[in-house]
């Protein structure tokens, strides 16, 4: 865009102007003549030219504001734009455009639009671009197109072309529309329409259609004969038709019943419709109904069907068992094809709830045997981290405290203080092992593989005294050991979780912990006194997301065994667990109190006080 010129003698005036504003230090003084002067009209031309260029700036800037006006309305139109030059090659395409192909800009500039196409439309598209380069109007076509992934869509493309400086066209710009659905109700209108003939032809009655402007728009063969003195039917008018058939008064009477059909959707039915013909002069009888429909082209139309019983009507008895069994049929008609449809959607109702079903107890399997693995990999993860505490960790600092301890027996001839500190590390090195001694038996106490369940039971059962002063009562049997040793880790972690839960929300004042033995069965129960809760809301996964009763159960599960839980207000809360045992030898089991672990020798049924 090009700046617009002023008048010079305007421009002039404006500069001396300006430069009459400046200050009188800036002018040449009055003494100087010649040289003053060519001064002054260099300094003349010098504000001409300073604004001309502000001008020119001024134009620059309003020319790249439109010039980004208008990429962005060809960026963001709602329609895809393609510059094309004469061999059809992508020069620009819009963003709308790469989104309808589904491939970037990159990737579409200097390609060929044909490559797009598929492979029966490019000879149009060919056909479409020659005539655009051959200076014809602006062209429209539509091609079927292929997206990136392969998918094929309908595109309505405009095109035109655009003229070169020289005058003749170089290259056009192209507009494609997805007009797939439009199509697709293209197709389904004819399939309609069809179908719709279909109907109306192979009806066993007597059948003719007229649409919203009351003009006969279909005839099947069986209603042919009744019009055979006036041809053509379609495309006539119903009042046309009526009276050329009816007499006046009767053609009246049909056309008020036609125009109310359409305008109310009432249907209309006369089963006994008897009158002489004025183009046959005989006297007919027929039976014929009316009802409003919707045409192929979605406006509103009415059917007639009749059937001409002047035969019929020459028998009375004849004519009223004939009625009984048309109604019956009617109706039988009707029942079967409710009960077939009734029937299907049942099957299909069966068939979608055999599948749900199926899916479900599927996605219940994979769940439970998630869960097991989760719970296994924990069991084995914490197995491993407390040999690493022990093992490593441990003897470390084990290791750590007899260094200190040669150092303090070294270090008689040292000051006071240096055996403080020494005497302060020994302690803090004596409270880390412990702590991670802790850490190990809350992990994976190694009493439980070292010694077996009981013992394990023992040194946890001591522990959770002396941690919340609640006293645990404790029996046992010794052939519990012989059980493998997941499912003796089972149970030390159902009755770990059990006594936690008592800790945290029991409130209880005592517990009592039981093994026994039943025939092929071991049975765990941890019972308390503490407050009741509600069971079925708590072992519900979608309302609780706490996991202590439920891990158990999946515990239980994972070993063959069954998992129940117990709470009453007023007589606290049981935990029943139940395993199989190969065993089936029973042992009375013997009550005993016992200070602690260590005074247990042998796997035997011991007690710690309540």
């Amino acid at each position: 865009m090009r700046a617009p010129t002023r008048p010079a003698a305007p421009l002039r005036q404006r500069a001396e102007s300006h430069l009459k504003a400046q200050p009188p230090s800036a002018r040449p003084s009055p003494g100087v003549a010649d040289t003053q002067r060519l001064l002054h009209e260099l300094q003349v031309h010098q504000v001409e030219l300073e604004m001309q260029n502000a001008e020119l700036q001024g134009a620059q800037e309003r020319t790249e504001i439109v010039l980004k006006k208008y990429t962005d309305l060809y960026d963001f139109a709602p329609v895809g734009y393609f510059s094309l030059n004469e061999a059809g090659l992508i020069l620009e395409a819009n963003r709308m455009a790469c989104t309808a192909l589904e491939w970037e800009r990159s990737h579409l500039i200097r390609q060929r639009l044909q490559q797009f196409a598929a492979p029966a439309c490019r000879l149009v598209l060919l056909a479409f671009l020659k005539r655009i380069f051959a200076g014809a109007a602006a062209q429209d076509c539509e091609i079927l197109l292929l997206k990136r992934s392969g998918a094929p869509f309908w595109a309505s493309i405009h095109g035109i072309a655009a003229a070169s400086p020289a005058g003749a066209p170089r290259w056009c710009r192209v507009s494609i529309t997805d007009i797939t659905d439009l199509k697709l109700a293209e197709q389904l209108l004819r399939r309609n329409e069809r179908l719709f003939a279909d109907l109306i032809q192979q009806a066993p009655v007597g059948v003719y259609v007229v649409d919203d402007q009351l003009r006969v728009h279909q005839v099947n063969p069986k209603a042919e004969p009744v019009f055979r003195n006036l041809r053509p039917v379609v495309g006539r008018t119903i009042s046309e038709v009526l009276r050329f058939l009816w007499p006046r008064k009767v053609a009246a009477e049909v056309l008020v019943r036609f125009r109310h059909t359409l305008a109310s959707g009432e249907p209309y039915d006369s089963p006994n419709f008897t009158a002489r013909r004025r183009d046959l002069r005989t006297t007919e009888c027929h039976e014929w109904q009316l009802q409003r429909i919707t045409l192929p082209n979605g406006q509103h139309g009415v059917v007639c069907f009749f059937n001409d019983v002047t035969e019929r009507r020459l028998a009375e008895g004849n004519q009223r068992r004939l009625e009984v069994l048309s109604a019956s049929n009617q109706k039988l008609e009707k029942e079967i094809i409710h009960r077939q449809s009734v029937e299907t959607a049942l099957v299909k109702s069966k068939e979608h709830e055999s599948q749900l079903l199926a899916r479900s107890l599927q996605m219940q399997e994979q769940l439970r045997r998630l869960s097991r693995h989760i719970l296994q990999a924990q069991e084995a993860e914490r197995k491993v981290i407390s040999r690493e505490l022990h093992d490593q960790i441990a003897q470390t600092l084990a290791g750590i405290n007899l260094h200190l301890e040669t150092l303090s027996r070294e270090a008689q001839i040292n000051t006071e203080d240096l055996r403080k500190t020494i005497a302060s590390t020994k302690r803090l090195v004596e409270n880390s092992v412990e702590t991670v001694h802790r850490f190990a038996r809350e992990l994976r106490p190694a009493v439980l593989d070292d010694l077996g369940l009981i013992p394990a039971l023992h040194s946890y059962l001591k522990e959770f005294t002396a941690r919340t002063s609640i006293p645990v009562q404790f029996t046992g049997f010794a052939g519990v050991e012989k059980l493998s040793n997941p499912k003796r880790t089972v149970l030390y972690r159902v009755a770990q979780s059990a006594l936690n839960n008592v800790a945290q929300h029991a409130r209880a004042s005592r517990v009592t912990v039981s093994l026994r033995q039943r025939p092929g069965h071991v049975i765990l129960e941890v019972q308390d006194n503490g407050r009741a809760f509600n069971v079925k809301k708590t072992l519900d996964p979608l309302r609780n997301k706490r996991l202590g009763l439920l891990g158990m159960r999946e515990r239980i599960e994972m070993v063959g065994g069954s998992f129940r839980v117990e709470s009453t207000v007023g007589s606290g809360t049981l935990i029943h667990a139940d395993i199989p045992f190969p065993n089936t030898r029973v042992r009375a089991p013997a009550r005993k109190r016992v200070p602690s672990a260590r005074n247990v020798r042998a796997p035997k049924s011991t007690g710690i006080p309540a």
